[in-house]
């Protein structure tokens, strides 16, 4: 929030008082602990009366280093708190080095410095001595407002030129720059500033990452109130947060998800194509079958079936029993669905209407949250005399898990966890949290909890949600999707915003409803968008009032949807490579183009166009007449589809047909193609391509690629180098035939080692 008005003055009744110079300093081995007067003390009189801000340093984890500011240290902390599953037990990983005034804490390539003689400035450096940022003479802050409310801020310096990115899923421009933003869960579509996953975290085009350590609201001011600081406050009495090494985008979020956590690798049958009921569409087991059916006849491969909420009886959300009237046999008909391949999805939500069997039963254990006076917390927004979950009780959790077994049983795969947003803070928690900072924080519980469940009945690796709502840590349990989306070119590309910002915010997986939610799309949104939903890590056909079956669209629809289907199949030794890296290092499967170009300036601003892993580059198409502006980053990159190539850096406005758009190969790739174009859980091995793209330049050329398994262990390597007349690759781990195909050159079948000659 701001407390400002303008540079010079404050707003009218806010108070604030600054760390100005260092009173007092404790320093171990790995610890410094200062205390700040907020005034320049130039008598033994001025201690009087005056507060002290008691900042600490200290390192997590090696790269990361912590700063806690807390004014008054009795306030009560019931909780919660994020989870750090990465942050280090005893002492940590900091270093401290005192040399005169100088005092400094380091940890890996990141310094935190603190010049006790000068005026009170928190200065980080990476290893080669660089300013990465500070905060300085306003950047260390406890502020009061007129509402009685006790805010502790902070302000850390932004670079010339510095762009800030993250903060969650957020539709708003992609840089950050001059926006003001709340972290605070709320359903507020894709079309505003309000966000379903709001994560506290950003990360610097500088190099450098910042988590701020509170589940509750955070109120970030990024260059919109001081125009060169970054601001963040709680209403709290202690802020913490963590400086979070690179160099580059990458190395921050790796260190960042090892401290809040790794993505779970998803099972490989997750990457194909889910299609739905639709919500509120009326539908029946004729009704699924005949989609299915419809799929097979026009020969696009499905893998997951999902019944959305309507799977329920009306007003009973949730009760987790199938409506008699329309699956009189629930059971027999999953196992006939299951019979042709299918995955099996089923919406749920954490809510409870007051008509469902489980709401007395959720009163009698104490399973729903509570109001303050001891009243069953309701309102009839959504279900009528809905309930909410209370997940801080570990008995309710079971009770909840219980109450999904029964539909495990009966053959379902896994569970779309939708809402988890709309949290009261009006009500006593189970466990005693605070109801502010448990708002943001149920998500977490929630998709924590059947996750789990999944991964108990289910096993490790076969466990995936389709969530909605998240927080910091949330991508542990994958996949997300975007949330309510119009049917339109526009929330196309806001969509694809709101998923590159989820992405640099420690999401591995991300996935949005193809041809838009609200609404129903017009033939070329529905079909332009199919391109880019399969070029997703996850693809999913669902819509609010409408089917989204492809023929609905008419004929080229259904053309496009095959096409690209069996092209994701295809691209799945690839793709689910880039999963397993995603799930080891933290870094996403679709990427902004920074992440993988940090060095090139017209790559820090790119929102319409992503890298799919590492090599592929991904335009969406978001007109009608197939006109898209992209850009390609230095080198030779090859058209997976038309094999033209592009030399850049530069800058392409072209047109498209429907069953194209620009999707090229990074110079220098090795592209691993499945055989079998049918399912996404193929045996990769079996007829694998390499497709190799030299490098422009013509260099040595010598890379390793790995093709995994479906556990994401690795399955075979494939050592490729030039040679002076062409390329020699040999295989590791496998002694199954493949081929090799160099683009602009020759090819080669074989076993072991093949040489290709290209002269």
């Amino acid at each position: 929030m701001k407390f400002t008005d303008g540079f010079w003055l404050m707003r009218e009744g806010v108070h604030a008082a600054y760390a100005t110079e260092v009173r007092d300093l404790h320093v171990s081995d790995d610890h410094i602990t200062a205390y700040a007067a907020v005034q320049r003390v130039r008598h033994r009189g001025a201690t009087l009366n005056t507060p002290l801000i008691t900042t600490e340093f200290f390192s997590p984890a090696e790269g990361v280093i912590g700063v806690r500011v807390t004014h008054h240290a009795g306030k009560a902390h019931p909780g919660p708190d994020f989870e750090l599953p990465g942050a280090g037990t005893g002492s940590g990983t900091g270093r401290t080095r005192r040399e005169g005034d100088l005092v400094e804490l380091c940890s890996g390539s990141l310094t935190l410095r603190l010049d006790t003689g000068k005026p009170w400035a928190l200065e980080f450096v990476d290893g080669d001595g660089r300013r990465l940022t500070a905060a300085e003479r306003k950047g260390t802050a406890f502020v009061t407002t007129p509402d009685g409310a006790h805010h502790m801020a902070a302000q850390l310096a932004l670079g010339v030129g510095e762009q800030i990115y993250g903060l969650g899923e957020r539709f708003t421009p992609f840089v950050r720059n001059g926006q003001s933003v709340d972290v605070w869960q709320a359903d507020g579509g894709t079309s505003s500033e309000q966000a379903y996953k709001n994560v506290p975290f950003y990360l610097s085009s500088r190099g450098y990452g910042v988590f701020v350590n509170h589940p509750g609201k955070v109120s970030f001011e990024i260059g919109s109130e001081s125009v060169g600081q970054v601001q963040f406050s709680v209403e709290d009495q202690t802020l913490e947060y963590y400086v979070v090494a690179g160099p580059t985008p990458k190395e921050v979020l790796t260190r960042y998800t090892a401290l809040t956590g790794r993505p779970a690798l998803p099972p490989a049958w997750s990457f194909g194509l889910w299609l739905t009921t639709s919500f509120c569409t009326a539908y029946d087991e004729a009704t699924v079958t005949s989609f299915v059916d419809g799929m097979a006849e026009r020969n696009i491969p499905l893998s997951v079936f999902h019944f959305d909420c309507f799977w329920m009886r009306e007003y009973q959300w949730s009760d987790f029993q199938w409506d008699p009237a329309t699956f009189p046999d629930p059971k027999g008909m999953l196992a006939r669905l299951k019979a042709r391949g299918l995955k099996i999805s089923v919406w749920i939500n954490p809510y409870i209407a007051q008509k469902s069997t489980l709401f007395a039963e959720g009163v009698a254990g104490g399973y729903l949250v509570r109001r303050p006076n001891g009243d069953i917390w309701q309102w009839d927004l959504w279900q009528p005399g809905m309930a909410l979950v209370d997940f801080t009780n570990p008995e309710a959790r079971a009770w909840f898990q219980d109450r999904l077994r029964p539909l495990l049983a009966q053959g379902v795969d896994c569970f779309k966890t939708d809402f988890g947003e709309r949290i009261p803070t009006d009500v006593v928690w189970h466990d005693g949290s605070d109801p502010e900072r448990m708002h943001n924080y149920y998500a977490q519980l929630y998709n924590r909890t059947v996750f789990e469940l999944l991964e108990k009945e289910r096993g490790t690796g076969e466990a995936v949600l389709f969530a909605r709502s998240a927080t910091a840590g949330g991508q542990q349990f994958p996949v997300h999707w975007g949330g309510d989306c119009f049917a339109s070119f526009e929330a196309m590309a806001e969509s694809l915003r709101g998923g590159l910002s989820l992405s640099l915010s420690g999401f591995g997986f991300w996935s949005h409803d193809i041809g838009g939610f609200e609404g129903t799309p017009d033939p070329d949104v529905f079909t332009r968008w199919l391109a880019f939903g399969l070029l997703s890590s996850h693809s999913r056909l669902h819509g609010n009032v409408s089917y989204r079956v492809p023929w609905e669209f008419g004929e080229t629809a259904v053309e496009v949807a095959r096409c690209f289907t069996r092209l994701k199949h295809r691209l799945m030794p690839y793709l689910y490579g880039a999963a397993t890296e995603a799930h080891t290092t933290g870094v996403p499967v679709m990427r902004p183009m920074l992440l993988e170009f940090p060095d090139d300036p017209a790559c820090r601003t790119l929102d319409r166009q992503y890298m799919l892993g590492p090599d592929l580059l991904v335009a969406p198409v978001f007109t009608a007449d197939g006109e898209v502006e992209y850009y390609l980053p230095r080198g030779t990159w090859t058209h997976l589809l038309t094999g033209e190539t592009v030399t850049g850096p530069v800058w392409r406005r072209e047109r498209h047909g429907f069953d194209s758009l620009p999707l090229f190969v990074r110079p220098g790739a090795v592209l691993p193609l499945g055989a079998d174009d049918q399912r996404p859980d193929a045996d990769w091995l079996d007829e694998l391509t390499l497709r190799v793209h030299p490098e422009s330049e013509g260099g040595p050329l010598r890379r390793a690629v790995a093709v995994p398994d479906h556990t994401g262990r690795t399955a075979a390597v494939f050592h490729v180098a030039r040679t002076h007349d062409g390329l020699r690759v040999r295989a590791e781990g496998t002694d199954r035939p493949y081929r090799v195909e160099v683009v602009g050159g020759g090819s080669a079948r074989g076993a072991g080692e093949v040489v290709v000659t290209t002269r």
